[in-house]
């Protein structure tokens, strides 16, 4: 069953660009660009104590500060920003937490872990850089030649997130923030990022779900080269479960797509999903497969070079939550690629 026949979607305007939208009392949505196949990013504003909190922020590009000033030139007196929440540390989320943090003089809030993470892949410490993660890549079966092609690719993180504070204000699980008149309550998700932040307001019954629940597509879980041994499929799928427990009711507002209702409903079709590719997965494995291998099982089209970096990484996570259910086994052949089969 398709998204669009069990959720509703009531904005189905998008928001002018460098314009913002009012979808609840206090909250609002600006919508940026990205130049990826996935075209663009939701931002929130939340009202506050004479200005706003913003959540997410953008990748650090040209176009999106160009849009950033023209809602501050247009936004009643260019309000102040009150804080920067970052739900997790992809560049489409924190790329201009540094410039919208240093230019309004106020705090980053954000996990511990999303702000190490940060860090981390701005300066390619060991482990997060990509030299790293394509020594994983290759001993999961990536042939050499898609290795040169990602090998160009560069730092792509700190080109997308330029500067980045050295400081922070720490968002915890349960953690209670008031934003101007109401209460927000941080819900942390695993899988997609090491401590993603969610923001759920129980008065207006909004969920700020950053990448954890998205409307149309599913979100991308992948085995990082930090933690190669990593089943963060199974920490997603518990992760949902928790959002499960709000009312059903809730106005989801995700960073990818329309904000929608039916979160409920989008839970259960993503469970579902990965049930579904689990199983065929699962088939596959009958003879002895490499995560690169078993990409055309879960992606059945064609990827560009950014796609397949992606893909690398969530067919490892499949196979590793198959490995550690001891589904599959997994063996290291002479040739050093690391290959599972059905137990």
């Amino acid at each position: 069953m398709s998204p669009e026949s069990i959720l509703s979607y009531p904005f189905p305007v998008l928001p002018l660009a460098g314009r913002a939208l009012a979808v609840a009392p206090g909250v609002h949505w600006l919508r940026m660009p990205l130049p990826f196949a996935l075209n663009h990013i939701n931002l929130w504003l939340l009202e506050d104590e004479g200005g706003w909190t913003i959540v997410d922020s953008g990748l650090g590009d040209a176009p999106t500060r160009a849009l950033w000033g023209e809602f501050f030139a247009t936004a009643a007196g260019e309000p102040p920003v009150r804080r920067v929440i970052v739900t997790h540390h992809h560049p489409d989320h924190a790329g201009n937490a540094g410039w919208l943090t240093q230019r309004f003089g106020v705090q980053l809030w954000i996990s511990y872990s999303e702000f190490v993470s940060a860090l981390a892949y701005r300066e390619a410490v060991d482990g997060f850089s990509l030299a790293h993660r394509l020594v994983m890549f290759r001993r999961n079966g990536l042939p050499i030649e898609h290795i040169h092609k990602l090998k160009d690719r560069g730092n792509g993180y700190r080109s997308a997130v330029p500067e980045f504070p050295s400081a922070y204000r720490r968002l915890t699980d349960g953690l209670v923030i008031r934003i101007g008149a109401r209460d927000w309550r941080v819900i942390m998700g695993y899988g997609h990022a090491p401590e993603h932040a969610a923001l759920y307001c129980d008065e207006l019954k909004v969920l700020i779900a950053g990448d954890m629940v998205l409307p149309k597509i599913t979100t991308n879980v992948s085995v990082m080269s930090f933690e190669p041994e990593g089943n963060p499929l199974k920490q997603f799928l518990e992760s949902l479960g928790r959002y499960g427990t709000l009312p059903a009711d809730t106005l989801v507002l995700p960073s990818h797509g329309l904000p929608f209702a039916g979160l409920r409903e989008r839970i259960a079709q993503l469970q579902e999903h990965h049930r579904l590719r689990l199983g065929e997965l699962l088939e596959a494995c009958e003879a002895p497969q490499s995560a690169a291998d078993v990409i055309p099982t879960l992606f059945r089209r064609e990827l560009d070079t950014q796609q397949l970096y992606f893909a690398m990484g969530e067919a490892m996570a499949h196979l590793h939550f198959l490995f550690e259910e001891r589904r599959v086994s997994r063996t290291e052949d002479g040739d050093g690629v690391l290959r599972f089969v059905r137990a």
